[in-house]
């Protein structure tokens, strides 16, 4: 690293503000990967300082001490510590700090000081720290740690000048390093009462607005209701708001697909553009709005500050199933996708919990089950509204939502019967206030995560549709062939063989090799029926898949696809994080066939009941 860049690494809390700083200074110039050998995230960015440095930020897994008990802590002690394989050691620390609750942020800065680097605390919050009457001798805090303190309101844009002008400077010194052991520890509570008593004036411990807006929010009653209310209206909107959207660009690229027929002469080139990219690939791609309005919703709750508040609500009646409160923030990440949910595991530090959550964690409705329910939904789900108010597809997509939760929960219920030990465990955590989510931070998260899904489209997505074009494709059909070419076709004989399997659920074989690729990316089960029908013709001169469906597939037979979807085996990005997560090819075996089972006979019901009703 030379003299002109500078290597940053910040800490802090949970809770303390630390990403929102990490996006104000680096804003759009970020890169998100993992840890070399572990699923835990690294995020990394950059800005040039007034002087012309170049500085680079890490903004590290939150952490509440160095005693770790986790995989984020651990890798949050080793990279400031300098040992972590791979990982230069940084140059500077900033230590984040909420200075609305320095009471329990303050513990953790003696921790990092005691490492021996050159540290700078940053008092975030401040705004609303004197909004509450807190009042910090500053000056003074700073004199009796020995390291330099500056104010900082991540969520405004002006907020991090005197932090940039502090590590655009002159590198404070370190303080000579200090043993790390249980008896070293052991007066670092006295050391914070008496900084606090020296150094901050707070009137009262928690906010008036967080104690007024917790009597209900935290209610046995009203809270569970209130947060029923919020999750229902969060799927009614990501229906009602993203699928207009989705149609717009479904219809777009109808529009190209007849063009390029028009264009192009017939031939296997103009198949694959057609039938292959516009009709597998831009089929998926339609539903991404679906997606970030999902996402959106996630991302603006655990801004609020509204997702912990869940989660201890939450808590008895988790444990009541075999798991616990601290399992919630997890299973509501697995809603966009299974995989950091189940990384989101690793802040539970008892592992028969931590076990139990990553299991149940692929029944979560994953953003990837959203373009097969939306499309099913669509075809099948009439428009109408009920009560004159809430929309029937809305109704049906919640429904399927609640179906995968109230699936954890009878896992989780069953497993909590046959463990051994079935001794409960207290949850403590802490509640963050209220605070109003900054488009800035809920926009970069928007970002990444539609970055996530595009560069999946366009990789393991794409390849697959492609593959799906030449199994409906080639061999072409016989002389003499009195069916649809596509039955002769690699993907007909294999379809027609999975359909003994599949028949009792109502699938044809069109859904039953649909199902292979979904395995892989269940986005893909759309792509590849979409690229089906085209090549075989029922989704051709501009009708959608939808009405494709509709024409083959019976009211019984989709609903059994729409359950199936609802529990059926994860993918194999999924099951590749399990594996890495436990370590154990044994809790691989049992996801996976538990899954299977569940969705087998939950769909064979759904089929079976539905045609006798119909």
């Amino acid at each position: 690293m030379s003299a002109s860049t500078l290597r940053i690494a910040l800490v802090g809390n949970p809770n303390c503000g630390k990403t929102a700083l990490f996006n104000q200074l680096t804003g759009g110039r970020q890169k998100v990967a993992n840890y070399a050998g572990v699923t835990v995230e690294r995020k990394e960015g950059r800005f040039s300082a007034p002087s012309g440095r170049v500085l680079y930020v890490l903004d590290l897994p939150g952490t509440y001490s160095f005693d770790a008990n986790s995989p984020d802590e651990q890798i949050t002690r080793d990279v400031c510590e300098g040992v972590y394989p791979g990982e230069a050691a940084p140059d500077l620390i900033v230590c984040v700090a909420d200075a609305t609750n320095l009471r329990l942020h303050l513990r953790f800065v003696l921790e990092v000081k005691r490492l021996g680097r050159p540290v700078v605390l940053a008092l975030n919050m401040m705004d609303a720290a004197r909004r509450r009457g807190v009042v910090i001798d500053v000056p003074e805090l700073q004199r009796r740690l020995g390291l330099p303190v500056v104010e900082t309101v991540a969520v405004r844009r002006d907020g991090v000048k005197a932090l940039i002008a502090q590590v655009d400077g002159e590198i404070p010194q370190a303080a000579p390093a200090q043993p790390d052991d249980a008896d070293s520890r052991a007066d670092l509570h006295a050391q914070v009462r008496a900084l606090l008593a020296a150094t901050v004036s707070m009137p009262r411990a928690t906010a008036e607005l967080d104690d007024a807006l917790d009597r209900w929010a935290l209610h046995p009653v009203f809270g569970l209701a209130i947060l029923s209310v919020v999750m229902f209206l969060v799927f009614q909107a990501v229906y009602a708001a993203g699928k207009p959207v989705t149609d717009l660009i479904g219809d777009g690229f109808s529009w190209l697909g007849a063009h390029a027929t028009a264009w192009m002469p017939a031939g296997p080139l103009q198949s694959l553009i057609v039938d292959g990219i516009f009709g597998g690939l831009g089929t998926v791609l339609g539903f991404l709005p679906v997606i970030l309005v999902l996402f959106f919703f996630i991302l603006v709750l655990e801004e609020s500050g509204y997702l912990p508040r869940a989660a201890f609500l939450l808590d008895r009646l988790m444990v009541s199933v075999g798991l616990t409160g601290r399992s919630f923030i997890p299973l509501l990440s697995s809603f966009a996708c299974a995989i950091p949910g189940i990384m989101g595991t690793r802040s539970i530090t008892d592992p028969r919990d931590r076990l139990a959550t990553i299991l149940v964690a692929p029944l979560m409705t994953c953003s990837a089950r959203l373009p097969v329910y939306a499309l099913l939904i669509g075809a099948f789900i009439p428009t109408r509204r009920v009560f004159g108010v809430f929309n029937m597809q809305g109704l049906v997509l919640f429904a399927l939502y609640a179906a995968g939760v109230l699936g954890a929960m009878g896992v989780g219920w069953v497993m909590k019967k046959l463990r051994r030990d079935r001794s409960e465990h207290a949850l403590l955590m802490e509640l963050p206030s209220y605070r109003l989510p900054k488009v800035r931070d809920v926009a970069i998260g928007l970002w990444e995560r539609g970055m996530i899904f595009l560069k999946r489209l366009t990789g393991v997505i794409l390849g697959l549709t492609v593959l799906m074009w030449f199994l409906s494709t080639f061999p072409a059909a016989p002389v003499g062939a009195t069916g649809p070419a596509i039955d002769y076709s690699f993907a007909g004989y294999i379809g027609r063989g999975l359909q003994y399997i599949f028949a009792p659920l109502g699938f044809n074989w069109q859904i039953s090799v649909s199902l292979i690729p979904a395995f892989a990316a269940r986005e893909t089960a759309v792509a590849a029926l979409a690229t089906v029908y085209a090549v075989g013709g029922d989704a051709a001169n501009g009708a959608g898949l939808g009405q494709a469906l509709a024409a083959n597939f019976s009211l019984a037979s989709a609903l059994s696809l729409l359950v199936w979807f609802a529990f059926a085996p994860q993918c194999m990005s999924t099951l590749a994080v399990i594996r890495r997560e436990t370590n154990s090819w044994r809790n691989v075996a049992i996801s996976f066939g538990y899954m299977f089972v569940v969705a087998f006979i939950a769909s064979l019901l759904t089929y079976q009941i539905t045609s006798l009703l119909t």
